[in-house]
């Protein structure tokens, strides 16, 4: 019995090294050659000669590369800010209130998930630059953010099912509003739900290229750094070390975020699951 633990052990434990190393060793490549000299990096060593930390300044000297990380900030932050705060309430309506046509309307919702961007990209181009003449921004992918979110309402309506109902109903029986309840009551029952939105919000905001390239191409003062990096690595098209430091720039923030959210993250993802 001691022999068949020792082995379960072991290959437990060998499997998750090998799965580590897996999904670690692509970020270690892209250190390690950001640090190399311009020679080194189209050499075929991998452990650098001298560490050359000043590619990163070099990166961030690059024109318009602090412009693109303030557009990024600002396209994942309101986004992400902008869907929760839109989202929540049909979520929570969906989820706790009963009134005729609540499954058609959420059939509605879920059906939108199910329809491409690509599919009306053209006729909202037409509407954000012909008529309301904000092509060259952000803003035509930000604002419609405030108006909801199919993906988000269906995973935080997943989530609200889970809180007990007996609460929402002492809340409202001591006085208080659907408003002031979902405010003080859904909000921080549901802290892991919404942290689990607002990742997957911000996640596909700071990476997002399509958007980006549609409605921002022609002005670089509103690329992101998801669209930018493609221009950055055609203009250092041999400085395989300046490419590779500005593209762990551009993923240092999403790892960071998910290293420190990660309980929250996996706990409302989780529990999203747990009640139709």
């Amino acid at each position: 019995m001691t022999r068949k633990r020792a082995l379960h052990w072991i290959a437990v434990h060998t499997t998750a090294v090998a799965a580590a190393l897996f999904f670690t060793l692509p970020f270690v490549f892209v250190l390690l050659t950001s640090v190399m000299s311009d020679e080194q990096a189209m050499s075929g060593e991998l452990w650098p000669q001298e560490w050359h930390w000043s590619n990163y300044a070099e990166v961030f000297r690059t024109p318009g590369f602090l412009d693109w990380w303030r557009n990024s900030l600002l396209y994942a932050g309101l986004g992400t800010l902008f869907t929760v705060c839109s989202s929540l309430p049909v979520a929570y309506a969906l989820a706790k209130f009963r009134f005729r046509g609540r499954r058609p309307v959420m059939l509605l919702v879920v059906s939108t998930m199910m329809l491409p961007p690509q599919v009306v990209i053209v006729p909202m181009y037409l509407v954000w630059a012909q008529q309301l003449h904000l092509s060259g921004t952000l803003w035509p992918l930000i604002v419609p953010l405030a108006f909801g979110d199919a993906y988000s309402i269906f995973l935080l309506r997943q989530f609200l099912l889970t809180l007990p109902s007996s609460c929402l109903e002492a809340a409202r029986l001591d006085g208080c509003g659907e408003l002031r309840t979902l405010l003080h009551i859904v909000v921080p029952m549901a802290r892991p739900g919404i942290a689990a939105v607002a990742l997957f919000q911000f996640f596909f905001c700071w990476n997002d290229y399509f958007g980006p390239q549609i409605y921002a191409a022609q002005n670089p003062g509103a690329w992101t750094l998801s669209y930018g990096l493609e221009s950055f690595k055609s203009a250092h098209g041999v400085n395989w070390n300046l490419t590779m430091a500005a593209t762990l720039l551009v993923m240092a923030p999403v790892v960071l975020v998910f290293f420190f959210a990660q309980k929250a993250f996996v706990e409302g993802v989780t529990l999203t699951g747990v009640k139709g």
